[in-house]
């Protein structure tokens, strides 16, 4: 809003902003109090007021036909950038309209002006009964005025709300089916993004404040898709122990005696990732204002993921993916061709480091594998998990060696896969030949619905592997189909080391793990997360390992940085991200580095092969 020049209100000088010893009333007190903000967003006025005011205050005392209290214009000054000269004249504003008397009365109602003589008292005599009437009239007029422009203003209140998930917030947007996604830090009601994830975003709302009330400290995002209501969604309700895992570094790295501190963001882009666009324009709308110096998490290894961290990486912002293992999603772009992804690195095992494993476990004997693959999401854009997978299975030289050409089955999510898989499974009794093996590259959305349909086929009592990625590590090991007498199954995938093999006395760096299932299980501002998030799935970890790997060099910057007070911004970030080398990471799974390329380091020494179900017929090595 830009008050007219030429009249009360005006700034002189355009670009100087709104002169507040000019304004007449409250209404333009408040519409100069707007101007004033510029471009910033809600969220960065309330973290430059250093917590004293929140997004929901800020949107509510702009929009309410009130004058504001003189506390909230006391932090929100200083919060736009103005110095003590300034604030001091909008103050002298403040002061002036407050004390602003109201319409004089009498005993008995209005009273004339001073020196009105015998003409105000004819009229409040003999014209009395028709001043009572039209008093009365007015009255009624003005109240009728106030109710219908009070229940616009509600009205106007409730359709805000209803499209920004029940709350104040701009940076929070409801989306199809009434899933929320945006951007938050917690304090806009800690069950936005759904019940589930109740308890770790009361948390990070608490930490936030305890933060923010120091004055030190930068700001992080975690951004990944923080729904299931979608029934083509690809988490499996993962995300919880995801955002624990995250907030947990998060609460770790606070806790030391470092600087600055880390006030997190939580960026959703909903159930299929289908709302990237939406968060992640809000992510590159506050990177200044609201100092954000790295991006975390990022989602799974699909299409929208890719145009995620291409858009951030325009924003020059680093990125530590924590989920994605499709090969060449990193710093060189080589996942889409399309050229390198600037400040990208992930610390998840990439699917030729899983498959190369499992390759080894597999023996020398002769097997016969058929090929099982999606290539799209059920959005219909790429997979590239299981794009890479499809490649590796054709690519390793001790997986190719087993594959029968003709037993190659591919299928579209979009169809039913429990349609389809049931037919796929019956034709590995119908090839003329033994089908022993099946490389299986598709979301374990799909394999319980799959192991089922192995285990109806004709040939049930042909004993059958299926081999998979990192993604088969949040199958249940109680699938009924893996545990079925007359039908052979065994389930091999590859990922991190159990929570057992973690904290067992042959993993060097067990001490890591164990003092992050401390944390982790410990109180959180008085909420608790379930420990049984740290066995169920292994994304709690590698969320944790991924903010831990901003951190670590964030503290970098700040100890190589100007000063001892001086902030590191987001290039001082992403220069020591890719300095991360010689294990400089210590993480929950482990000690590790950054490459060049944005690849976690020393992957050899974690990656480990998993089996579900029966024994592995002639296999070489040992699985868990």
């Amino acid at each position: 809003m830009r008050l007219p020049q030429g009249r009360p209100g005006a700034a002189d000088e355009p670009d100087k902003g709104p002169d507040p010893l000019r304004v007449r009333d409250q209404k333009e007190f408040r519409d100069a109090l707007k101007e004033l903000r510029g471009n910033r967003s809600y969220q960065a006025v309330a973290t430059a007021s250093r917590g004293g005011l929140s997004t929901t205050t800020i949107h509510n005392v702009l929009t309410k036909d009130a004058l504001p209290s003189k506390d909230f214009v006391a932090k929100y000054l200083p919060a736009c950038g103005l110095d003590e000269a300034a604030r001091a004249r909008w103050l002298t504003c403040w002061d002036a309209l407050n004390s602003r008397p109201a319409q004089p009365t009498g005993p008995t109602g209005p009273t004339g002006p001073a020196g009105s003589g015998r003409r105000w008292d004819a009229l409040l005599g003999g014209g009395r009964g028709r001043l009572r009437a039209g008093l009365a009239v007015g009255t009624v007029l003005a109240l009728t005025a106030a109710l219908v422009a009070w229940r616009a203003h509600e009205s106007s209140q409730d359709r805000f709300r209803e499209q920004h998930c029940g709350t104040s917030s701009p940076d929070l947007v409801t989306g199809p089916g009434g899933e929320c996604t945006g951007v938050t830090d917690g304090r806009d009601g800690a069950a936005v993004f759904g019940d589930d994830l109740t308890p770790v975003m009361k948390a990070i709302g608490a930490e936030n404040s305890t933060v923010t009330d120091g004055g030190d400290y930068v700001t992080f995002a975690f951004l990944t898709p923080l729904s299931s209501t979608d029934a083509n969604s690809l988490t499996v309700g993962q995300y919880v122990a995801e955002l624990e895992g995250a907030y947990t570094a998060v609460e770790e790295e606070n806790k030391k005696d470092s600087r600055p501190k880390i006030r997190l963001l939580v960026a959703s882009m909903g159930s299929s990732e289908r709302a990237w666009k939406t968060a992640v324009d809000q992510l590159k709308s506050v990177k200044d204002g609201e100092h954000l110096v790295a991006v975390a998490g990022l989602g799974l290894s699909q299409q929208e993921t890719v145009d995620a961290t291409r858009e951030l990486a325009k924003a020059d912002l680093p990125m530590i993916g924590d989920l994605i293992t499709a090969d060449g999603f990193d710093a060189t772009g080589a996942v889409d061709g399309k050229g390198p992804i600037n400040g990208l690195a992930r610390v998840a095992l990439s699917n030729t480091d899983q498959l190369t494993a499992i390759s080894k476990q597999l023996g020398s004997g002769g097997r016969t594998a058929a090929l099982v693959s999606t290539q799209v999401t059920p959005n219909g854009t790429r997979d590239l998990y299981t794009e890479s997978l499809r490649k590796g299975f054709r690519t390793i030289a001790g997986l190719k060696k087993h594959l029968d050409p003709n037993s190659d089955f591919a299928f579209d999510p979009r169809g039913g896969p429990g349609a389809i898989l049931p037919t796929i499974s019956q034709n590995f009794c119908n090839t003329g030949k033994t089908i022993d093996t099946v490389y299986y590259a598709a979301r374990v959305k799909y394999l319980p619905g799959f192991l089922d349909a192995l285990a109806q086929r004709s040939c049930h009592a042909q004993p059958l592997t299926v081999v998979t990625g990192s993604d088969a590590a949040s199958l249940d090991p109680t699938t009924q189909a893996l545990h079925t007498a007359d039908a052979p199954l065994t389930v091999l995938y590859a990922s991190f080391p159990s929570p057992a093999q973690l904290s067992g006395p042959a993993n060097p760096d067990r001490g890591l793990y164990t003092a992050f299932v401390k944390n982790f299980t410990a109180p959180h501002h008085d909420q608790q997360f379930p420990a049984r998030h740290l066995t169920s799935s292994y994304w709690a970890i590698v969320a944790h390992d991924a903010v831990l790997t901003a951190a670590t060099a964030l503290h970098n910057a700040a100890a190589h940085g100007a000063g001892p007070t001086t902030l590191p911004n987001r290039y001082a970030v992403r220069n020591e991200l890719y300095a991360l080398r010689n294990d400089a990471v210590a993480g929950a799974s482990g000690h590790f580095g950054i490459g060049a390329d944005g690849d976690r380091t020393r992957t050899d020494t974690v990656t480990t092969v998993h089996r579900l179900g029966r024994p592995l017929p002639g296999s070489t090595g040992r699985t868990d």
